[in-house]
């Protein structure tokens, strides 16, 4: 998986973290954190610009700041950050963009309760590589309370733990007045400043460093750094020091000392002691000798030390004499110890000057810039030795005669020297046009100042045209440009000889030009030249004689040399109190004085009031030109605005366009809907009527379930009439005989003899009329049961139509909601794309045409 899917799936498990905080989004995001922390390449990521890792990083401090986290995803996350913080860019991003310190203090802070908790070391060590070199604003949150943990911890006697503090609480100290008064300002700092006394007697180096360095930068100009740091205790100080930059722990103690002994210099009475220390030549001595075989850091850190001793003048010399003389004496009494070394055998020891031209002589890329700072010092020593040089390279060859390398030791510094200067220049060369566009932008005061910076960048340009790609183009577009007028001008009527050469020979590369503004620059030339004359003019007028005795006349007439003559004369004149006047003038001496006092008063308040409006003029011109550098970037940044609005335009557009397509699709799939909508309605009118048809069928259907229950009673009735003439039949049957017989004894009864055949023919039409109702009532139940079975049906039917009416009418509801939304989305790209083309009216027309 490559970089940027890692980014993605960690932003992915903050952004589920940060929304829902459960075990399983913790699990994943801690998973997610420890495959960034063994894969992710950190080289340039912060520094990069990019958005991806900027909100990973953003989420990570926001999640290692919330109290809820766990505290093992808090440790992993710092252990993350601590490995993206590996070099000094992304360290000042953490502190300054990412606001991490105020996040690891407020981490600390919940935790201070159990500060031997592996969480707090880890992001003590965190802080402490955070803070190094960077202050720390005393407004940040929870620097108090960090202040508090580190001053409680460092009296707890915990070695685990205050090694770590003292570090952090010496970042936190050096170059920051504000938090060094509130530390002063505690009522506890006097045990704590017994703490760190005590800490000074401390079996570790490390320890000692980090004290000495919070004492120095709480204490350095009080009673007690007095106290500390006096004479009777700075020797042991200083040695102290340079033991632990010569016998330290490590890079991280040298640096530390380095830094301490770089502060102490930087007081005078301090650096005057280190002047009249009597070791100071033998532990410088030891101190080059680091940079023998050190890794860049240690390196980096003694040039330092180096650069800042050459700071002092009473030590450069001294430091100079270190570096082009033999080892130093306690290094050489050692060598005469340890057996097999020097002239017989074994490894020998390397001069100073030596170790100093390898560094000089490394690649200019490095991280921590040892060729230049190695550069510079050799430019400090080689102002301080080149008179007197071949001096000490006699005397050490006639010491070391095995060694003739050194009889050419100047020769070899100056080349290496020379050398590293060409790579210096070579790397300035790159910049060097927008330098020389930043110096004539600034060269709207054309002073003499502005004029010279102007010529020496371009006779930089001109010498180094051949070297350099794309120079000698530069350096002709350059010396076309009309902003050249003013510097040429003031150059060639300069009073400087330098100025008026240089002036001259970029004059001769840029007449042959095309483009060479020539008739401006002889308006510029004239324009000056007047101007002088002009004030060459008023300040003989300052001067000049109106009335004058009539043995001795002042005329300004002749020319401005005889003027200027007659003017020194009599001033000349007026000083030795005219001593050279006849005596019948004596009276007429005091009135030319009067004369001349008044008019040298009037003209100094004159000139008082120029002076006055030529500084304003001097600020309203510097205002000017501050005003054109700051329309100039508005320009610029205006035009970036243009470009980027010209470019969110177009997204917009193209946004809007995709839009409009699924605008169209929407309204489509809203016309397919409205269709169905109406063929749904219809359907509904149509089972409306169904409903209206079912139940007058359903009354029918009561109605012939009455009569069929009428003709059920009847034909019940039918049905016991039939029984009854059944058995009237079987007893008439039965009967008859007997009723033969009787019949002629009882008259009476001949009656029911004669209408018995009517009963009969009565009871056939009744079965016949049974057995019509009988059918007419099975049709009727069949015609029921399929009127029931087709009801059922368009019940069933009605009750599907509704589920899908009312599932289609909830669609309607949504689809209209989504358009309404879509239509509002589409109002504000159109407001947008409306501003935009407002904003971008005029100026950026053709830049932003679609």
């Amino acid at each position: 998986m490559d970089m940027t899917m890692c980014l993605k799936s960690l932003l992915l498990a903050i952004q589920q973290h940060r929304d829902c905080m459960s075990t399983q989004t913790t699990a994943k995001l801690q998973k997610q954190v420890e495959v960034n922390l063994s894969g992710l390449k950190c080289d340039q990521l912060l520094s990069s610009g990019k958005m991806l890792p900027s909100e990973c990083v953003s989420g990570l401090v926001e999640v290692a700041g919330n109290p809820n986290s766990c505290p093992v995803l808090v440790g992993t996350i710092v252990a993350l950050l601590a490995q993206l913080a590996h070099d000094e860019d992304s360290r000042e991003m953490l502190h300054s963009s990412y606001n991490l310190t105020s996040t690891l203090a407020s981490v600390i802070h919940q935790h201070s309760a159990t500060p031997g908790e592996p969480l707090v070391l880890q992001c003590l060590q965190v802080l402490q590589k955070l803070t190094y070199n960077t202050r720390v604003f005393h407004s940040t949150n929870y620097i108090h309370e960090l202040i508090a943990f580190l001053m409680t911890n460092i009296q707890s006697h915990n070695d685990d733990i205050t090694m770590p503090c003292l570090g952090l609480m010496a970042n936190l100290c050096r170059y920051n007045h504000s938090i060094q008064g509130h530390i002063k300002s505690l009522d506890n700092v006097k045990a704590f400043y017994r703490t760190l006394v005590n800490f000074l007697a401390h079996n570790s180096l490390t320890v000692v460093v980090f004290t000495l360095s919070i004492l120095a930068g709480l204490t350095l100009n009080d009673k007690v750094g007095e106290k500390l740091f006096d004479a009777k205790n700075i020797h042991q100080t200083f040695q102290l020091v340079f033991n632990i930059i010569v016998n330290g722990d490590g890079t991280l103690t040298r640096k530390y000392s380095v830094d301490l002994l770089v502060d102490l210099l930087k007081s005078p009475k301090i650096a005057d002691y280190l002047t009249r220390y009597e070791h100071f030549s033998a532990c410088v001595s030891q101190v080059m000798g680091l940079l023998h075989g050190k890794e860049p850091d240690s390196a980096a850190k003694v040039l330092e030390l180096l650069l800042a001793v050459c700071s002092v003048s009473g030590l450069r010399a001294l430091l100079c004499g270190v570096v082009f003389q033999p080892a130093g004496p306690r290094l050489r009494a050692g060598l005469g110890r340890r057996p097999g070394a020097g002239r017989d055998g074994g490894p020998k020891p390397e001069q100073p000057g030596v170790s100093l031209l390898r560094w000089l002589s490394g690649p200019l890329e490095s991280a921590e810039s040892c060729s230049l700072k190695a550069l510079q010092l050799f430019s400090e020593l080689l102002e301080v030795r080149w008179p007197c040089w071949d001096t000490p390279v006699q005397r050490f060859s006639d010491r070391y005669h095995f060694d003739p390398g050194w009889l050419v030791l100047n020769q070899v510094c100056v080349c290496v020297v020379l050398n590293q200067v060409c790579l210096v220049l070579n790397q300035l060369c790159v910049v060097l046009n927008q330098l020389c566009v930043c110096v004539c932008v600034c060269c709207g005061v054309f002073s003499q100042v502005f004029a010279e910076a102007v010529l020496k960048t371009l006779d930089l340009m001109s010498k180094l045209r051949g070297q350099v790609k794309d120079m000698e183009t530069s350096f002709y577009r350059m010396l076309q440009d009309q902003r050249m007028v003013s510097p040429f001008s003031v150059a060639l009527t300069s009073h400087h000889r330098d100025t008026v050469q240089t002036g001259l020979a970029l004059l001769v590369e840029a007449t042959p030009l095309p483009d060479f503004p020539s008739l401006i620059l002889g308006e510029s030339i004239a324009a000056n030249n007047a101007y002088r004359q002009r004030e060459l003019e008023l300040s003989v007028k300052r001067v000049a004689v109106e009335e004058v005795p009539p043995t001795r006349s002042f005329t300004l007439s002749d020319s401005s040399n005889s003027s200027t003559k007659s003017v020194n004369s009599l001033i000349e004149k007026m000083q030795n109190g005219f001593e050279v006047c006849e005596p019948g003038e004596d009276v007429r001496v005091s009135e030319i004085i009067d004369v001349y006092e008044q008019k040298l008063s009037a003209l100094a308040a004159k000139e008082s009031r120029l002076q006055d409006l030529l500084e304003a003029k001097a600020l309203a011109l510097s205002q000017a030109d501050r005003l054109i550098a700051q329309n100039r970037q508005q320009k610029a940044q205006a035009e970036a605005e243009a470009r980027q609005l010209g470019s969110l335009l177009k997204e917009a557009a193209r946004r809007r366009e995709q839009l409009q397509a699924e605008l169209g699709s929407q309204v489509q799939e809203v016309e397919r809907s409205r269709a169905d909508t109406q063929e749904l309605l219809q359907h509904n009118g149509r089972l409306q009527q169904d409903s209206l048809e079912h139940q007058a069928l359903k009354g029918a259907y009561n109605t012939l379930l009455s009569r069929s229950h009428a003709h059920t009673t009847r034909t019940h009735t039918h049905t016991r009439i039939c029984t009854h003439a059944v058995t009237h039949t079987y007893t008439l049957t039965h009967s008859v005989p007997q009723w033969g017989e009787a019949a002629l004894t009882l008259s009476p009864r001949c009656v029911c003899v004669c209408v018995f055949p009517a009963l009969r023919e009565q009871l056939k039409a009744g079965e016949v009329q049974a057995k019509e109702k009988e059918r007419e009532r099975r049709e009727l139940e069949e015609t029921v049961d399929m009127l029931r079975k087709e009801l059922n049906k368009t019940e069933q039917a009605r009750k599907d139509a509704n589920i899908r009416a009312s599932s289609l009418e909830l669609q309607k509801d949504q689809v209209a909601v989504k358009l309404k939304q879509k239509e509002d989305e589409l109002n504000k790209h159109s407001a947008m794309i409306a501003m935009i083309h407002s904003l971008s009216s005029g100026k950026t027309k053709n830049d932003l045409s679609l």
